[in-house]
């Protein structure tokens, strides 16, 4: 190992280079001392582990099964166990409020009340409940009322018929009448919570605020003219 004085041609500075010169046989070649940088050493080191890796998920375990198909269809079949789960569960799994039966729903409860059907042109003949106009004009309302309360999940299982049995005044006012079936063991709390006249009245309330009048037509129902008791 030598110091070697170099001197610069501008300024004269001298500096020193550290070189080390091979003890052979009087060649005097000489190389300087290099060394990675650190960034260069990482990347080679994540490039060796992931090698290292896609050589490991490449081993044949048996037959022609590598490493990476056996833990593809072990996901796959994970997946597979957790949808079928889950299917069974639904199907299996049955809510007690939707097991009743209909026979032993015997015990009347009526509610009666009017409306008002603005978009209707009155018509003499409304008057009479037997003419064809009166009929189809009732058949269309009672349909309309019994899907309405059909499709509720609170009296849908308690609602019997809708009945349109008159039309009066010139403004179309319609009388009906609601019938629900209820069970005799559960017709006083029945009465008092779910078939109660503030329930069934929100019910009707709520689908006529919900209704569009265009599409609606001639049978539109006026929210506010809605009565019951």
């Amino acid at each position: 190992m030598e110091l070697q004085t170099m001197t610069n041609g501008n300024d004269g500075a001298a500096y020193f280079s550290e070189e080390q010169v091979s003890a052979g046989n009087g060649d005097g070649a000489a190389y300087r001392f290099s060394a990675l940088p650190e960034t260069d050493r990482l990347l080679s080191a994540q490039t060796s582990a992931v090698c290292r890796v896609k050589q490991e998920l490449n081993e044949v375990i048996f037959w022609r099964v590598r490493l990476w198909m056996a833990i593809i269809f072990l996901f796959l079949i994970i997946i597979a166990v957790i949808i079928i789960s889950m299917l069974l569960c639904s199907v299996i799994h049955e809510d007690k409020d939707d097991i009743f039966d209909p026979s032993s729903f015997n015990v009347p409860q009526y509610f009666n009340g009017s409306f008002q059907l603005p978009n209707l042109v009155f018509k003499e003949e409304l008057f009479n409940m037997s003419s064809i106009e009166s009929q189809t004009l009732a058949g269309e309302l009672q349909e309309k009322l019994a899907d309405l309360y059909r499709s509720s999940p609170a009296l849908g299982r308690y609602f019997s018929e809708a009945d349109i049995y008159a039309f009066r005044n010139q403004s179309v006012i319609t009388d009906y009448q609601l019938t629900f079936l209820m069970p005799a063991k559960q017709q006083d709390q029945l009465r008092n919570v779910t078939l109660s006249r503030e329930m069934v009245y929100n019910v009707f309330r709520q689908f006529l605020y919900d209704q569009e009048p265009d599409e609606s037509g001639y049978i539109f129902i006026d929210p506010v003219s809605l009565k019951m008791f």
